[in-house]
């Protein structure tokens, strides 16, 4: 089972339904979506890919395949910019 945890020195701020998130440290600047910071939201302790998935369609009219691809699109970007990790790492 693939765990999805916060990392990193990010700060965030609601700005609407819009999360603007900054890391101090390594001078990176992310906005996300409604969608993504209800993501940010339900990461902030740790939690299964599967939990994130499963709690985001109750939440929004998604197919679960779908809802699992975007899931994991959005968690590689905040990957490559070092606020999230995930454990185990995805296949190469």
């Amino acid at each position: 089972m693939t765990m999805v945890r916060r990392q990193g020195d990010w700060l965030s701020a609601k700005i609407g339904d819009e999360l603007v998130m900054m890391s101090a440290t390594s001078r990176h600047y992310v906005g996300l979506s409604e969608v993504g910071a209800r993501i940010w939201e339900l990461i902030e302790q740790p939690r299964s890919l599967d939990d994130v998935c499963a709690m985001l369609q109750g939440e929004y009219d998604v197919a679960p395949e779908v809802c699992r691809d975007e899931v994991e699109a959005f968690l590689k970007e905040l990957m490559d910019h070092g606020a999230v990790a995930l454990d185990p790492p995805p296949a190469a």
